[in-house]
């Protein structure tokens, strides 16, 4: 009989869009057997990089640490698209795993990225690009979503092979469309069947 398999699911989330595909992507992980979805969020910074929330959060998911990473079996990491870039309090977050790097924790694990945009052409494959250039020098595994995934084609929303995505339109709408939620559970059920395998 094999472990259960934890999948750490780190994001930041301004207006809820990617909290919300954070959680389809926790159903994914979840629909697979002995393993299991944790969810980490990071905390906002001010334009001088510090700390500006409490160091537990109000609501939802908990402030990730390094640990979280460390003892992860996957990883789903998830980002607001900012002029085509990840925002700085994942970035921030991410510049902080140097002793990660050095002991190579992260080596060989599965990975994968997740974004959300205000329009659809608003960086959303290069925002992924850029969250999957730290987990390259990590030696993590990237995957993304496979065109075996029929809502990659009919898609009129979000959705890319670098990941799952989202548009939240000019109002920043956190709903997610049918597709997009499928996408994300299929990222989420990828990462789980990866961590068993690896």
């Amino acid at each position: 009989m094999s472990q259960t398999k934890q999948v750490l699911i780190l994001y930041y989330s301004r207006h809820g869009a990617i909290a919300a595909m954070a959680q389809q992507i926790a159903r994914g992980v979840d629909s697979v057997a002995q393993t299991e979805a944790r969810l980490r969020t990071v905390a906002p910074v001010s334009e001088v990089c510090a700390s500006v929330a409490a160091s537990i959060p109000e609501t939802g998911a908990p402030y990730a640490c390094l640990e979280d990473l460390k003892t992860c079996d996957a990883l789903a990491l998830g980002s607001p698209g900012r002029f085509g870039n990840m925002a700085a309090p994942l970035k921030y977050f991410l510049e902080k795993t140097s002793s990660l790097w050095l002991s190579g924790e992260l080596v060989g694990k599965p990975a994968g990225v997740f974004t959300s945009t205000s329009s659809l052409h608003g960086g959303q494959e290069s925002t992924l690009l850029s969250m999957m250039t730290p987990l390259l020098h990590h030696g993590m595994l990237i995957t993304g979503l496979p065109y075996t995934q029929a809502d990659l084609i009919s898609t009129q929303t979000g959705g890319t092979p670098y990941g799952p995505s989202h548009v939240a339109g000019s109002e920043n709408k956190p709903t997610l469309s049918a597709e997009e939620q499928r996408l994300c559970r299929a990222l989420g059920k990828r990462l789980a069947e990866l961590a068993h395998k690896l």
